[in-house]
């Protein structure tokens, strides 16, 4: 009997790949005992990158509450760095320094399958602000950056990769940047250790 499992989308963003970490980040999903179902490096344009990120208001007003919670904290005027503090208008600055930077080189997409792959791909990447992420996790032990310096340099934050964070996301993720033709099935040797299949 194969047991289905749920499947995951990741994407190693430039910032990963220009630094040569591609390896590194691929054998910690494997590691793990999630398996690589599909796989490919592209340059994604600036027009599908802005069609990868959402544009309703919810996501956008989510990705700028991210931000304006660090300046807050720190006690810093986001109008300087925006020209505005609306957090709809913030969230599509975000969203095109996003754009701009997944056009700006090679990014490597990937489909990770096993048990609660979604929860545990998440929890090897880490928080999504490096700074706060765990040591061990992938933005933990290879990025300090935070959402203030990146909003100084006017560029998003270099986090590393992007992991779906629902199954319903995972899904329009996957259809997003792969053909039903390019996921393969197959067993690792391993399954049955892992799993007691």
């Amino acid at each position: 009997m194969y047991l289905i499992m749920e499947r995951t989308f990741v994407l190693i963003k430039p910032d990963a790949v220009k630094r040569g970490l591609m390896g590194e980040i691929i054998s910690r999903f494997e590691k793990t005992g999630l398996k690589i179902v599909a796989l490919k490096m592209l340059v994604p344009t600036k027009e599908q990158a802005m069609q990868f990120y959402p544009s309703d208001t919810d996501w956008l007003v989510t990705v700028a509450n991210k931000s304006l919670s660090v300046y807050k904290q720190l006690g810093l005027d986001p109008k300087k760095d925006f020209g505005t503090e609306d957090p709809v208008e913030i969230g599509k600055i975000i969203k095109g320094w996003l754009a701009e930077f997944l056009a700006s080189g090679p990014c490597v997409a990937i489909v990770i399958e096993g048990n609660r792959s979604i929860e545990v791909v998440r929890k090897i990447v880490g928080a999504t602000r490096p700074y706060e992420a765990s040591p061990g996790t992938i933005r933990g032990d290879f990025s300090t950056d935070s959402p203030e310096l990146a909003n100084i340099l006017k560029r998003p934050l270099r986090n590393l990769v992007h992991a779906s964070d629902s199954k319903e996301n995972a899904e329009k993720e996957i259809k997003f940047w792969f053909k039903d033709n390019e996921i393969i099935e197959y067993k690792r040797s391993d399954e049955n250790i892992i799993y007691g299949l």
